[in-house]
């Protein structure tokens, strides 16, 4: 594989996580979903620079690749936040308040869904099912989902975090 075609374009870093998902999942039949699923564990999103080298290791076209990508709401197109933060829109969850929730979160973070707050601490993303129906509505930030979640508990979460940030970042 000449991955140094793609060197300018990506870091060195990004492009070694890229050939690494390839190599992992190269030879599987319909190796692109768990290419792309391999790269946003590795990197956290999926650089549009990685597009032109995946189509060309898989044999696929770029506009096969980016049609994926594009498709499926997980993939990532920019690096997330310091932490993930996902509200439920199951229906569980938006029968009893997620709706809400979500506008209160958006509000809150001055973000809407698919974006990350200006300080780059919060990145707010919707998923359409966390398992925890009887604890709606739900929320999870980065792997610790949240139950009977409310706008106030929601501010909790959020002020721990920052404090944790702030705490990280004093001498």
């Amino acid at each position: 594989m000449d991955s140094k075609v793609h060197k300018n374009s990506m870091s060195h870093e990004d492009t070694e996580a890229v050939v690494q998902a390839l190599n992992a999942h190269r030879h599987r039949q319909g190796a692109l979903l768990p290419v792309l699923h391999s790269i946003q564990a590795l990197i956290g999103y999926v650089p549009s620079a990685s597009v032109a080298l995946i189509a060309q290791e898989l044999n696929l076209s770029e506009a096969d690749v980016h049609g994926v990508i594009s498709f499926y709401h997980d993939f990532r197109h920019s690096p997330p936040g310091a932490h993930v933060i996902q509200v439920c829109r199951a229906e569980s969850c938006q029968s009893l308040g997620a709706n809400a929730l979500a506008k209160h979160a958006c509000s809150h973070l001055g973000v809407d869904f698919h974006q990350t707050t200006r300080d780059n601490n919060f990145t707010l993303e919707p998923v359409y099912c966390l398992g925890n129906c009887m604890n709606s509505p739900a929320i999870r930030v980065d792997d610790e989902i949240y139950g009977e979640m409310t706008d106030e508990k929601f501010d909790d979460v959020i002020d721990q975090l920052l404090t944790q940030v702030i705490e990280v970042k004093a001498p």
